[in-house]
């Protein structure tokens, strides 16, 4: 078969394949990416207010210079890149604290947090707003979860090491797109 026959079959097959890798890309649940990423924000804020701000952390190279110095300096471990990879690395197991909730007025879906956390003495959401699908409502917003830190991992490390303030809201509307248009009242989550 001639070389120049095959290339409009070939083109063809590269057309229908990028129509259906952007439609499947496309089927994302924006709803439940919004939610998956706000919880990670929600859940990486929570860590960090954790640990103690008197704690530092070595960082730099541990080369010594020619002068015979060193490269290193403290920071604080909350905020290092150390910690934030060891948060990043279980903050998706926390997603079975959430399950899908329904906004008793506007019926807005969104997931969100269920159980209290451990010293929290805030009061016990109203469960009859809250749909529990069992594990497979949980292992979807963990799912949603693995791919956002995968995928945005670097992303996320450089802002929580560098921001302190609205996160979830850089996070999630700037830099991942995945709330795009949602309207953030800060204290909530």
């Amino acid at each position: 078969m001639n070389m120049a026959a095959c290339l409009p079959q070939i083109s063809l097959v590269f057309v229908v394949l990028s129509v259906f890798s952007q439609a499947a890309e496309g089927k994302k649940d924006e709803m439940l990416y919004c939610s998956a990423c706000r919880a990670i924000a929600d859940e990486l804020n929570y860590s960090i207010s954790k640990v103690d701000p008197k704690k530092t952390i070595h960082v730099g190279s541990f080369r010594l210079n020619p002068d015979g110095s060193l490269n290193d300096k403290k920071v604080p471990l909350a905020r290092s890149e150390t910690h934030l990879t060891e948060l990043l690395e279980d903050v998706c197991d926390k997603m079975n604290d959430y399950a899908l909730h329904v906004d008793p007025d506007t019926k807005e879906k969104s997931y969100k947090r269920f159980a209290p956390r451990s010293n929290d003495n805030s009061d016990f959401p109203d469960f009859k707003n809250f749909k529990f699908d069992g594990p497979e409502g949980s292992n979807s917003l963990k799912f949603a979860c693995e791919n956002i830190v995968e995928e945005y991992e670097d992303d996320i490390i450089s802002l929580f090491t560098q921001e302190t303030d609205h996160v979830a809201e850089k996070l999630c509307s700037e830099i991942s797109g995945h709330c795009k248009g949602t309207v953030f009242s800060h204290g909530e989550l």
